[in-house]
This record gives C-alpha cells, sequence and structure tokens, in this order.
C-alpha cells in the first residue's frame, strides 16, 4: 500500500525481500526446466541433459528441444516479463489496482491489425509472410500507444480520462475486429480465432530476439524511474514537492508500458491478466518500493506464464491449450479480489 513506501525498509524487510527474490529466480529456474520437459512428446531429465551437454547432437530430441520448447519457454519467460513489468508500471501512474496494459485498448488494436491481415491480406508493405501478421499487431498497437500519447499531451486529461479513452478505443476496436470476422472465410476465421486465444506456437529464434531486445532497451528506463514512481503513491502534491515532474513521468510510463504490450501482443497473441495479477502478487511480497517491485512484477509475470505454458500442455491427447485461455481462467480470480478489496473512493 502507498503508507508501506513512507519508510525505508527495515533490515528484516530486506532480508526477506532478498529471500523472496532468491525463491522466485529458484522457481523460475525449475519451470524453465519443467517447460522443457513437458509436451505431447515426454522427455526425461536424462535424455534433456543429454542434449544440453552435446551442441552437435541433431537427434529427434534435440530437435524439439532446440527449435521448439526452448524457444517457447523463452518467449513465456520475456512476454511474461514485458507484461508484469508493464501492468506494473501502469497501476503506479493511473492509481488503480484494476489497471493493466489491456485496460488502454492495446491489445485490441493489435488483434485489430491481425485481423486486416490473416481475413483481408492488408499489411504494411515489404514485410516478409512469416511475419506478416506479427507486424501488422504492431504497427496498431504503436498507433494506439502514439494515440494515447497525444491525449495526455495535448487533452491535458487526467488517468481518469486517460483511462476512459482507453475503454473507448477498447470497445471500438473490438467492434471492428467483429466487422473483420463477419466478412471472414471459415479458414481465415479459425486463424484469427486462434491467434485472439494467445499462443507460444509461434515462436521462434528472430522473434525471440525481437523480445529480448525491446525488454533490453526499455526495461532500463523503468528501473531509472523506480524512485520516481514510488514518490508517486504519495500523491502528485508530495512527489511535487519531491521533485517530481508528474507529468512528464506518466506520459514516458504510458509510453513504455504501451510499446512493451505491444511487442508481447504482436508476437505471442492476446495474453491476459498476466498484467493485472503479477503486479498484484509482487506488491504483496516486496512492497510499494518501486526498486525492488518493478523487477520483482516482471519475474513474477514470467513465472507466472511459464506455469500457464506447462498446464496448457497437460490437456492430453497431445492437444496444446491456447495459453490464453489458461491464463485467463487463473486470472478472473486474482481480478474478483482485487475489485472485492479495494476500498471506495473517500
Amino acid at each position: 500500500m502507498p503508507g508501506e513506501a513512507r519508510t525505508a525498509p527495515t533490515p528484516p524487510a530486506r532480508y526477506a525481500r532478498q529471500r523472496n527474490l532468491v525463491i522466485l529466480a529458484g522457481a523460475l529456474a525449475a519451470l524453465l526446466c519443467a517447460n522443457l520437459l513437458t509436451g505431447p512428446a515426454p522427455i526425461g531429465f536424462d535424455a534433456l541433459r543429454h542434449v544440453v551437454l552435446n551442441p552437435g547432437d541433431h537427434s529427434t530430441t534435440a530437435i524439439i528441444v532446440r527449435q521448439i520448447r526452448l524457444p517457447q519457454a523463452l518467449m513465456a519467460l520475456l512476454t511474461g516479463a514485458a507484461l508484469g513489468l508493464s501492468g506494473a508500471e501502469m497501476q503506479t501512474i493511473l492509481d488503480n489496482p484494476l489497471a493493466s496494459p489491456f485496460t488502454l485498448g492495446v491489445s485490441s488494436a493489435a488483434a485489430l491489425g491481425a485481423a486486416l491481415a490473416i481475413v483481408l491480406n492488408l499489411s504494411v508493405p515489404w514485410v516478409p509472410d512469416p511475419y506478416i501478421v506479427a507486424v501488422n499487431a504492431f504497427v496498431f498497437a504503436l498507433a494506439c500507444t502514439a494515440l494515447l500519447h497525444l491525449a495526455a499531451r495535448h487533452a491535458r486529461t487526467g488517468t481518469a480520462g486517460i483511462i476512459l479513452l482507453g475503454i473507448a478505443m477498447v470497445f471500438t476496436f473490438n467492434a471492428l475486429v467483429s466487422l473483420v470476422q463477419f466478412s471472414a472465410s471459415a479458414t481465415a476465421l479459425q486463424d484469427l480465432t486462434f491467434w485472439m486465444m494467445g499462443s507460444l506456437a509461434r515462436s521462434d529464434w528472430p522473434r525471440l530476439g525481437v523480445a529480448a531486445l525491446a525488454l533490453c532497451v526499455i526495461a532500463p528506463f523503468s528501473l531509472r524511474s523506480a524512485w520516481a514512481l514510488t514518490a508517486l503513491r504519495f500523491g502528485d502534491e508530495r512527489a511535487a514537492s519531491f521533485g517530481v515532474d508528474t507529468r512528464r513521468l506518466r506520459r514516458a510510463a504510458l509510453v513504455r508500458t504501451s510499446l512493451l504490450a505491444a511487442v508481447a501482443v504482436s508476437l505471442t497473441g492476446v495474453i491476459g491478466f498476466i498484467g493485472l495479477t503479477a503486479p498484484h502478487i509482487a506488491r504483496r511480497l516486496w512492497g510499494e518500493d518501486h526498486r525492488w517491485y518493478l523487477p520483482a512484477s516482471a519475474l513474477t509475470g514470467s513465472a507466472i506464464l511459464l506455469a500457464a505454458a506447462i498446464v496448457s500442455r497437460l490437456g492430453g491427447g497431445g492437444v496444446v491449450i491456447p495459453i490464453g485461455i489458461v491464463t485467463t481462467l487463473v486470472g478472473i480470480p486474482f481480478f474478483c479480489v482485487a475489485v472485492l478489496r479495494r476500498r471506495p473512493e473517500a
């Protein structure tokens, strides 16, 4: 809660945060390993160790691990971190525990871009065919980000106005997606529906490089703003008295969070509730000090998505459930708890 940020953490609290971070890092390593072991074709630990220790191995098991499961596991790690980090910043700058990157319509804009590429074959020129959907989704999500940034900068609207604008954009983009679906063929409609459910199946090393680059470029700017974001939890007046330019801070954070969400959605489809649940878990275990809260939210998002990837493969019969379905079913209880525990405005 905001009051937790008013005092420096005592040594026991700092040790507890360090311990929780070590436990989380261990859980991430275990979940990453479990992702490599589970799937329609089970792989034993000895076989996995043989593949890891023998880079020259070109067996079927090695191909499954290196070309399918490892890219998917690392994509879950990076995408979960991007969504968790963007959700944490979003909840801080909007002062709303129910906020997430998808509140502002970024995912809906990306879905519209994907729908136009899949159904109508409308895309950005000179883009290779395998990346048309991802690039289209990113461009539309980026356009949504630019519109929000312009509104925040020139319309001089407050946080409530930004949220309302985001909700309006969600409904607008969803209506346009429905219009495109109405004119789609059966095959195109099936492809679009699968994309909108969210999946790691499209993960490969080039896409993984894009996700890693985006996170490595944007995350340091978020961490540099950790002190200012913590001060913002005191309220705008107190933060301003500390020398924080709250309007500039919110605009910069809005751009960062939207870009992270745009990259994540364009690469994996719509995966909901990570940006909502990860910050709540991180806040409860690491408090409001954003030096801890931001990286913890990112790592928690990675852990949730890695765990969801494992659950999605346990349906039986060799069927892999779209990961967006799993994260939504897990995220709904957190959303309900957040709504019921939120105190009414004074």
